[in-house]
């Protein structure tokens, strides 16, 4: 009897797997075969000064806005542990202990600002305003503020972190700008969709943001895809923020890959919602939202308007 090279038998082993994985409808996870890169050109976060001021301690106060301006979505954070430094005109440097700089976790569309974030747990949330506060200071013509801070861009990739990029936000603090627009800094920069629109998902699906209602706390957003295959799946979004005209994040951040998902039956729709708390008097709104795309885990972002809600 003629005896079968290992080789082969292995190929058909996997092959026999494979097979079976689909049919029970499951995901056959591929990791992405390299991290992801930053964007040619990109520039990086950049920072202005929108007040300067003293806290109830008596201490220098800084608020800021920062901009996107790495020509891709992107999630920011001031170095962990470090301070910001104050140098004064003579070359004097002082640390800046108190830094609240950061996107919070959420990735933020390319030409977008804001000025805080939700922090805090969905139970116990808190707004953050961005801000640094530096002790034994006072404000003076020619200070110059320096951040440390670090920054990934493009799709989220539970299997293939990116590599954080490393960068400084430097600040002239004789520039302090009042009259800021939010949370769009450059008109017309990237792709924004609109209520109705479909997204391409994960497994050929599509996802559609069908209605938004304003309630007591916040948004209810009204979610739908289509499973155009023979098996029932799902497409992972998490619990899209919105940003407002205010410029700040509504939403904790979540790790959408955890979240729970709405199963779609065969060549059907999954419906489902999820909710936002947003101050009724917050307008200007777009949702941010992570959707499950190309392989599982595997996260592109999209913003919606939702401007006229």
């Amino acid at each position: 009897m003629n005896k079968v090279p290992i080789p082969i038998l292995a190929l058909i082993l996997l092959l026999l797997v494979s097979g079976y994985l689909l049919n029970a409808g499951g995901y056959i996870v591929v990791p992405a075969v390299d991290v992801t890169p930053t964007p040619t050109g990109a520039k990086g976060w950049t920072a202005i000064v929108t007040n300067v001021g003293k806290n109830d301690a008596g201490y220098l106060h800084f608020d800021l806005t920062i901009s996107n301006d790495t020509a891709a979505w992107s999630a920011m954070q001031a170095d962990s542990g470090k301070p910001a430094i104050l140098t004064a005109s003579d070359g004097k440097r002082t640390n800046c202990d108190t830094v609240f700089v950061g996107t919070g976790g959420t990735s933020l569309a390319p030409g977008f600002q804001m000025r805080g974030y939700t922090g805090g747990t969905r139970k116990a949330a808190k707004i953050q305003p961005l801000y640094v506060e530096c002790k034994g200071a006072a404000p003076a013509a020619g200070e110059k503020l320096s951040i440390g801070y670090s920054y990934v861009t493009g799709p989220y990739d539970l299997h293939v972190p990116s590599v954080p990029v490393s960068a400084t936000l430097e600040l002239n603090l004789d520039q302090v700008v009042k009259d800021v627009k939010y949370p769009l800094a450059t008109p017309g920069a990237g792709t924004i969709e609109k209520i109705g629109d479909k997204i391409n998902a994960i497994n050929s699906f599509t996802l559609t943001l069908t209605g938004v209602k304003r309630t007591d706390t916040g948004l209810e957003l009204e979610w739908q895809d289509y499973n155009p295959s023979e098996y029932a799946n799902y497409v992972h979004i998490g619990t899209p923020p919105v940003i407002g005209a205010d410029g700040i994040i509504y939403g904790v951040y979540e790790d959408p890959s955890i979240a729970d998902a709405t199963i779609a039956l065969p060549k059907a729709n999954g419906v489902w919602t999820t909710t936002v708390e947003v101050p009724k008097d917050v307008m200007g709104l777009y949702v941010l939202v992570s959707v499950e795309t190309r392989q599982s885990k595997y996260f592109v972002s999209h913003v919606i308007d939702i401007t006229d809600k």
